[in-house]
């Protein structure tokens, strides 16, 4: 057999995203040259995000009206809420998964501290990401906590944070990875090896530009369907249950940028450690050696390598006050 590629109807998304990524780094190449176009995408951006905001005011009414339209559309309802039921488990069960072993697990193993009494630690953000759904809403009491309790110093949360808390969204990506196989099988459409690689690529990408808001991640899931040409449509569904899902996408994603900024101050104690200890060879070696120098068994740490010098200058003196 010999394959043939085709044409598939539908925009390149993964062609833009990567377009995109280039073009970031092409425009800070430029320099100050460059700045004006990335002041405009910057208001850009914050101007579609002000218009998402307002449409989230309206978006139950809305949903209520597409779930409907699917339930109708739908030949077996009771498979439908079957399969959702079988989805909402599976984001749980991964985030769990993610949030309480693999995570943790990298912590211990390059730290060697107790995963869970980090957590604990910061368990006070962790549940009022639960509750607002928004890991920006979060950001100023994981600083208080993560200085506070965990002992992170406030030069290395206050610029590990702020990034995570924009670009760490793996939450995120892991639900969009499991909303996209779930809504290819809605449809009864298989998925071959190259499409599994662009969900994974498109939702590492993806996630990493999602906004810090309640339901972010959902605005960005149909880029991941629109590159392997599934339906839209089916996102309804997603929003329908998005309430529960996005909680817990969001405590994994305050999770992973407090892990980060601890391993990060423990690598800083660490580094600071040795070159203390290179410091305190050197001092002690010193006065030991003019010591030698001088001749003298025991004296004093103060005592510099210009002490003979001094010695003789003192001895000289008081010959002068004999004579």
């Amino acid at each position: 057999m010999v394959p043939t590629g085709t044409e598939v109807e539908g925009m390149n998304i993964l062609g833009l995203v990567v377009f995109a990524i280039v073009f970031g780094i092409a425009l800070r190449k430029l320099g100050a040259e460059g700045e004006n176009l990335i002041k405009f995408f910057n208001s850009f951006n914050e101007a579609t995000m002000i218009l998402v905001s307002w449409i989230m005011w309206y978006a139950p009414l809305g949903i209520m009206f597409l779930v409907a339209g699917k339930i109708v559309e739908m030949e077996d309802v009771v498979l439908l809420f079957t399969s959702l039921g079988k989805y909402i488990c599976c984001c749980l069960v991964g985030h769990a998964i993610h949030g309480l072993l693999v995570l943790p697990g990298i912590y211990f193993v390059f730290t060697r501290r107790n995963p869970y009494r980090f957590l604990w630690g910061i368990f006070t953000p962790l549940a009022t990401a639960f509750g607002t759904s928004s890991s920006s809403a979060t950001l100023p009491l994981m600083m208080k906590c993560v200085e506070e309790k965990n002992g992170v110093s406030k030069h290395i949360s206050r610029f590990i944070l702020p990034i995570g808390a924009t670009v760490n969204m793996d939450g995120a990506a892991l639900f969009q990875c499991v909303a996209a196989v779930f809504i290819a099988q809605l449809n009864n459409i298989s998925l071959n090896f190259i499409q599994v690689i662009t969900i994974l690529i498109t939702a590492t990408a993806s996630s990493v530009g999602a906004a810090g808001i309640p339901a972010g991640g959902v605005l960005t899931l149909a880029i991941i369907l629109e590159a392997i040409s599934l339906p839209t449509n089916d996102i309804s569904l997603i929003l329908a249950v998005d309430w529960l899902v996005d909680r817990t996408c969001t405590v994994l994603n305050v999770e992973g940028d407090a892990f980060g900024a601890g391993l990060l101050q423990v690598y800083a104690e660490k580094t600071m450690g040795e070159t203390e200890n290179g410091d305190l060879v050197e001092v002690k070696t010193e006065p030991v050696e003019a010591i030698k120098a001088v001749g003298i068994a025991e004296g004093s740490p103060l005592i510099t390598r210009d002490g003979p010098a001094r010695l003789e200058s003192n001895s000289s003196c008081e010959k002068e006050s004999v004579m």
